[in-house]
């Protein structure tokens, strides 16, 4: 018999590509493009090196292979978030300090990419009068809505969580997601997410029980998730008659009177213990919307939200008479922060050489104070 050689078909692109997807099939369909649009938003971010030191601009050095790392890992279920770094800032009592958790930069890419599967699935059942941290919504729409909803009821409960993102619980986040998405993958990395350590200054480690660290990319979107089951969805069935606002953690509902303003902070107080959270007892409190109408004394008359006072204040109609109205403006402590941050600005001594377009430009990069 005549020995022939084997037939070998050339390679097409079509072939090429099945050969290229089925050498880098995963647990986890997690496709690359959705690495890089999450790449393109933390570097739009900017945002400090996280435990590693790796900066943005380093890891932008050998970014394929970065970006191929986080994809690789999070695709076969291996990848295991790194400690989250601890920075405290002082708050303006001098006392208490902001605890602020910053991921490091491969694990903010990671967490946008879960970001961006989640918040699709959960944006539309938010409630509208929920304004933290959402596309389109913002700290301005909250602060014009309570200003106009002041007019109309005359009382207020000003709430305050005591450490809301130190005491989620997170069993009840978990059950949240899992509620609103089939995606294992997504389940399994917000489950490791939770439950990563926080690195303190010193390079000590500490293991977290409850909470999810404020900073996180992921954060927001969890804690708005709680706080739509455990506060909005509640509110919206046990009071419909009242109206709130919530951004994030803070928020104020209005109530017609004294008595049902006493009634329904009750109900919030037992509500939230319920779902792991605490009022802040010296920080909650009713407020009277005092005006030249409402003229009864109250022990508080004023309330801060957002970065605004809201108080009695003078005020002109359309003829130009002036009335008393309770109206916001900017409060205390924002102004001490916008006049401290301008300081350090150091305007007329060390940058008085610098010209109206140079001062013009860093001023513009300082606006969000």
């Amino acid at each position: 018999m005549e020995r022939r050689a084997p037939i070998v078909q050339p390679k097409t692109e079509a072939n090429q590509k099945r050969e290229e997807l089925m050498s880098e099939a995963k647990s986890h369909d997690i496709s690359k493009r959705l690495v890089w649009q999450a790449w393109k938003q933390v570097k739009a971010n900017h945002g400090a090196a996280g435990v590693d030191g790796v900066s943005i601009a380093a890891f932008e050095k050998d970014l394929k292979k970065n970006l191929y790392k986080v994809w690789n890992r999070m695709s076969s279920g291996a990848y295991f978030p790194p400690p989250v770094r601890l920075v405290e800032i002082p708050k303006s009592d001098g006392k208490s300090v902001r605890k602020l958790g910053i991921p490091a930069i491969g694990d903010r890419v990671a967490q946008t990419v879960a970001k961006m599967v989640i918040e699709p699935e959960v944006e539309p059942i938010f409630h509208p009068d929920s304004y933290g941290y959402r596309p389109g919504r913002s700290a301005l729409d909250a602060v014009g809505k309570a200003r106009e909803r002041c007019w109309r009821f005359d009382w207020v409960i000003d709430l305050d969580i005591k450490s809301f993102f130190d005491t989620i619980p997170w069993d009840l986040i978990e059950k949240a997601v899992a509620h609103h998405t089939e995606l294992s993958w997504v389940r399994l990395y917000v489950k490791r997410w939770l439950q990563a350590p926080v690195e303190h200054e010193d390079g000590t480690r500490e293991a977290r029980t409850r909470g999810t660290p404020q900073g996180s990319v992921v954060s927001p979107v969890l804690s708005n998730l709680f706080m739509h089951y455990a506060f909005d969805l509640w509110m919206q069935r046990t009071f419909a008659h009242l109206c709130f606002e919530r951004y994030a953690d803070d928020a104020i509902v209005h109530c017609k009177s004294e008595t049902e303003a006493k009634a329904v902070l009750e109900a919030i107080r037992n509500r939230l213990a319920e779902c792991g959270l605490e009022l802040h007892p010296e920080k909650t409190r009713i407020v009277y919307c005092k005006d030249g109408k409402r003229k009864a004394g109250y022990e508080h008359i004023s309330f801060d939200f957002l970065g605004y006072t809201f108080q009695p204040r003078e005020a002109c109609d359309r003829k130009g008479e002036r009335f008393l109205n309770f109206l916001p403006a900017i409060s205390r402590k924002a102004a001490k922060k916008i006049r401290q941050t301008i300081r350090e600005w150091r305007l007329a001594s060390s940058r008085n050489h610098l010209k109206l377009d140079d001062l013009a430009k860093l001023i513009d990069r300082k606006r969000d104070f």
